[in-house]
């Protein structure tokens, strides 16, 4: 197979590679194979049409795109590796020749990634600034875990609900007297007062009783996703079918041991919370120490980063909000319902964080390379071993969940960058 590379403008690049006729024909036969079982020619019985009688009848043209399935997983991976190019996206094939007993030839456009010009990434000036935890902030976080050792406890039928309850309703939303999609739920949970509804929504459930029906009222933001919605008034069916309150407990000795076993007493309880926020408020000082460094060396940095590298992150960031809001027992047509924003709307405000990301993904590679930064061995193994004793799992189980330490290394390497960056920057503290 030959294989030729050719630079474009930005971080593209055409990729021509040819796989020879003999091999083509052998992906013209699996096609045939493949289409002919599900054919019944006359005089022949299911999937037994001779193979000239085929292409005499359909052409042979019409197993052209089979056999570029059968071909193609195998050509462009070793097409790549003999270029030595890394794709950062699926690539735009577009076919120079192709027929039977012929060398196919293809042309693929391919995004890869940029090359980036360092700036300065050593002795970067970043102000350590480390919050001191005080008495208040201990008893925050005593408030907090009270909270979440609270009972919700329903309230009686002939209470109202109030700013902070939960709610549990069905509701369904009209407009111009038609139900609208994405407006219906039943069952659903609401902490009334969250802002998680349209503005105006929760307001009007405070005073609704248990079993109760109502009629909400509100108009739908100017900017809503949906045309036909936005700024229009809206009807919602609501009913109501418990109200529930946090019973928050009162703090005593047994409840402090079980927040923390480890200790015995509320005074124990304190020292411990007052410890924790301390190492947690240095490793949030650490932490933008670090993203401060990255920033820099980012912005110091020239390349031209693939709208592919950045499209490829927002898909990430999606994801991973998809997951945290299903964690909630919402959808992502709800979420788009009452945030009044669509998919289109979202990737477009993900779009400057998602570049940013990438932009520092890029520089850490780039340092890496530039101070020949790997992870070692030894490394890696002792990092198996963490993740294994974390999973009670062997390493071995390990690396074929993830097919290889390949991973690891990467994640380890870009953590050495990291502290190679906080080790060689001007640190001043606060």
């Amino acid at each position: 197979m030959s294989v030729k590379w050719e630079q474009l403008e930005g971080s593209k690049g055409k990729l021509t590679f040819t796989v020879p006729a003999k091999q083509f024909d052998k992906a013209l036969d699996q096609a045939f194979k493949k289409v002919v079982k599900d054919i019944a020619a006359p005089g022949f019985r299911k999937g037994k049409m001779p193979r000239a009688l085929f292409e005499r009848q359909y052409g042979v043209e019409s197993l052209y795109n089979d056999a570029l399935d059968f071909v193609l997983p195998e050509a462009y991976p070793a097409a790549l590796d003999e270029a030595g190019i890394d794709p950062v996206a699926q690539p735009a094939l577009d076919i120079e020749q192709i027929g039977k007993g012929e060398d196919l030839i293809i042309v693929a456009e391919v995004a890869v990634k940029p090359e980036v010009t360092l700036g300065d990434y050593k002795g970067l000036e970043v102000e350590r600034v480390e919050a001191k935890v005080t008495d208040e902030d201990v008893e925050k976080q005593l408030a907090t875990q009270l909270e979440q050792h609270a009972e919700m406890v329903v309230k009686a039928d002939d209470a109202a609900v109030e700013n902070g309850d939960t709610v549990t309703i069905d509701f369904e939303g009209f407009a111009n007297g038609e139900a609208f999609e994405g407006g219906k739920a039943e069952q659903y949970p609401l902490e009334v007062g969250s802002g998680s509804f349209i503005p105006g929504f929760e307001e009007q459930l405070v005073g609704m009783k248990t079993g109760e029906e109502k009629e909400v009222e509100v108009t739908f933001p100017e900017e809503y996703h949906a045309a036909e919605l936005a700024g229009q008034p809206a009807t919602f069916k609501v009913t109501v079918h418990d109200i529930k309150v946090k019973q928050i407990p009162e703090l005593d000795d047994e409840l402090a041991q079980d927040i923390d076993p480890t200790i015995e007493t509320v005074a124990e309880l304190k020292a411990k919370m007052k410890e924790n926020l301390e190492e947690n408020n240095k490793a949030q000082a650490d932490g933008a120490v670090q993203s401060i460094l990255i920033k820099k060396a980012a912005d110091n940095a020239e390349m031209d980063v693939p709208a592919e590298m950045v499209e490829n992150q927002i898909d990430s960031m999606i994801q991973n909000l998809e997951q945290s809001i299903q964690g909630q027992g919402m959808t992502m047509d709800l979420y788009y319902q009452f945030s009044g924003q669509d998919e289109n709307t979202l990737r477009e405000s993900m779009k400057e964080e998602a570049e940013a990301t990438v932009r520092q993904s890029l520089v850490l590679e780039a340092i890496a390379e530039e101070e020949k930064i790997e992870a070692t061995e030894e490394e890696v193994n002792e990092e198996l071993a963490k993740m294994g004793a974390q999973f009670g799992m062997e390493a071995e189980q390990i690396k074929e969940i993830l097919q290889g330490t390949e991973r690891i290394e990467d994640d380890l390497k870009m953590r050495k960058t990291v502290d190679f960056l906080v080790e060689n920057a001007d640190v001043k503290e606060a």
